[in-house]
């Protein structure tokens, strides 16, 4: 039986062979290759013709609105703030902290269509400048602009609430911590300030690379101007600052600064510092000055309030500088407390006649004398016992003419005449205060020496170490000691400075502290008016003492400029000296040692 094809089995006629009869596309594309290879250039050449046409468009024809489209995806880049590190008193207390902050930032992609309206309300929101604001919100090619930078954050929520309310696209925040001071003014001219972006005083500045930290960054994906939750993403977290201690007692300096503020006041002084130090560390536990300001409100107040004048001016110390006199005589031999000296009115030396404060005859004073009743005569007469070079030396070694390097910018090392040009009339002005310029700082550590038994201590403010901007490690860690007197001079010119608070004997009465016994010196000096660079009949008035005098703890320095209720040391810093002395042996419970005063003779 013949076999049946499955198509004569269904009834239909089997297909012709290939290349006979009709002829069509399948069977021309079967049958001829080269023709197949035509036909796909031709198609590729079409693809590449409608790429071709695309990248004219977007380069050639309309550029600017095809980038525009672009930007709507792409990434974005946002800075991270480090935290700033804390300020803090010797009890870990906060002079300068940092809060929670906000910074409002735009994305000028969907701001830009709206961006004079919401400059408008921006600007009025947030206290921008309307100009600065519109051109941000207009910024081409951008996703992030800064709107306003360390808003409370309470404020910045409020703003960016209301702004979404009112129908405006593409305002944000981001984490911006705000630098806060929570004592306001107190220490502020030491603490310094900071601006919108650096620090502009103070430690602020000096550390500012310890503080600071370093910022990081987040690079994120956008697309359709959202970002996108699963696509790239690049964050370099930020570092925090490191907190930096002081040695400042933050109730103390409170109290100090309010008591300066009312002498100053007073006295109708220009201004005034008052130091207080750790007589046997010399950590500086209160540096006041007045006027100050309010650290979180600087630019309210003139500028030459903002900086310590503790540290950048200079003065001539007067009266006080002659215990740093009598000190290297006892040192070198040449006197003792009971040393006697007959005292005229009037001492004429080379080019000029020296004069005491107080019109006498000729008296007879001891060396403690001298000391009680600040004789300008004595102590020329009892200086005049040192060798050649030698007052200068001793000097030196107490500190003056040399930066204290505490860490505070803009710190003067006062003036020291040189050896070149020291002459006999020079010593002369200098043994009782004058011709020569110091800073408060260096005074008061001066005259600490004293009190620690002839070993000078450096003064410090940082507790442990730090570095300054300059690269300068300081701190308590590193403070140094010399012996610049014996013990026995110290102790022979201290038990002198209590007979200056002495009512009997002393021009400083109201210095004393009820309880215990104190050593102390006053300070009347001529100042040097800045325009004529001549004495233009003001005075620096000070008080410099210690306590309790026989076993001292805390060294204290008062100075006024120019007071013009015509009072001098003893009765403008004195009472200063003794509030602020008798509140600090308080607060750190100092009992009085229950000796008697000294009683060395003050005439003879």
């Amino acid at each position: 039986m013949r076999p049946t094809s499955p198509s004569s089995r269904s009834g239909r006629r089997a297909p012709r062979p290939a290349g006979r009869g009709r002829t069509g596309p399948r069977g021309s594309l079967r049958g001829s290759p080269h023709l197949r290879l035509r036909v796909g250039f031709i198609v590729i050449a079409m693809v590449l013709s409608v790429f071709g046409a695309r990248l004219v468009q977007l380069q050639g024809i309309d550029p600017n609105s095809y980038a525009a489209m672009a930007a709507a995806d792409g990434m974005v880049e946002v800075e991270l703030p480090a935290e700033r590190g804390d300020i803090l008193d010797r009890n870990g207390e906060p002079l300068a902290g940092s809060v929670d902050g906000r910074m409002v930032v735009a994305d000028p992609y969907m701001t830009r269509d709206q961006a004079p309206a919401l400059a408008k309300f921006l600007s009025r929101k947030l206290d921008v400048d309307y100009f600065t604001t519109l051109r941000r919100l207009r910024t081409p090619d951008s996703r992030f602009q800064y709107i306003a930078r360390r808003v409370p954050s309470t404020l910045a929520t409020d703003v960016v609430t209301a702004a979404a309310d009112a129908g405006f696209k593409g305002i944000g925040m981001r984490r911006d911590p705000i630098r806060d001071y929570p004592a306001g003014d107190v220490a502020a001219n030491v603490i310094g300030f900071m601006g919108t972006d650096e620090p502009l005083g103070g430690l602020e500045r000096t550390f500012d690379a310890q503080l600071a930290g370093k910022d990081g960054s987040a690079r994120y994906e956008i697309g359709g101007g959202n970002r996108i939750p699963l696509g790239d993403s690049t964050i370099v977290r930020a570092v925090d600052g490191v907190d930096l201690q002081t040695t400042l007692d933050q109730d103390l300096q409170w109290y100090a600064q309010r008591v300066l503020r009312q002498t100053v006041e007073d006295s109708r002084g220009d201004s005034g510092i008052a130091i207080v130090m750790d007589t046997r560390t010399g950590e500086i536990l209160a540096l006041a000055d007045h006027p100050t300001f309010d650290a979180n409100a600087p630019l309210e107040s003139p500028e030459a309030d903002l900086g310590s004048r503790a540290m950048s001016d200079v003065y001539e110390p007067g009266s006080v500088g002659k215990v740093l006199t009598a000190a290297g005589l006892i040192d070198a031999g040449k006197v003792t407390p009971r040393t006697r000296l007959t005292v005229p009115g009037r001492l004429s030396r080379q080019d000029r006649s020296i004069k005491d404060w107080f019109p006498h005859d000729l008296i007879r004073l001891t060396l403690a004398g001298v000391i009680a009743k600040s004789s300008n005569i004595g102590t020329v007469l009892a200086a005049d016992k040192f060798e050649r070079g030698q007052f200068r030396s001793y000097l030196t070694r107490f500190g003056l003419g040399q930066r204290t390097d505490i860490g505070v910018r803009g710190e003067t090392q006062g003036i020291l005449p040189d050896p070149s040009v020291w002459t006999s009339q020079t010593q002369d002005r200098i043994a009782f205060g004058q011709s020569l310029s110091v800073n408060a700082v260096q005074m008061a550590a001066a005259v600490n020496t004293l009190a620690n038994d002839g070993v000078r201590v450096a003064p410090s403010l940082i507790r442990g170490t730090a570095t300054t901007d300059d690269g300068q490690t300081v701190g308590t860690d590193t403070a140094t000691t010399r012996r610049v007197v014996s013990v026995k001079a110290a102790r022979g010119t201290a038990r002198m400075m209590e007979r200056v608070v002495d009512p009997e004997a002393g021009v400083a009465p109201r210095a004393a502290v009820p309880g215990y016994r104190v050593a102390g010196k006053t300070g009347t000096a001529q100042r040097v008016g800045s325009e004529c660079r001549c004495y233009d009949g003001t005075f620096t008035v000070s008080f410099a003492g210690f306590a309790p005098a026989d076993d001292p703890r805390f060294t204290i320095y008062v100075v006024v400029q120019n007071p013009r209720n015509g009072g001098g040391g003893g009765s403008v810093a004195g009472p200063a000296f003794s509030k602020i002395m008798s509140y600090t042996l308080r607060r750190y419970a100092v009992p009085p040692t229950g000796t008697r005063p000294s009683r060395l003779p003050v005439t003879w």
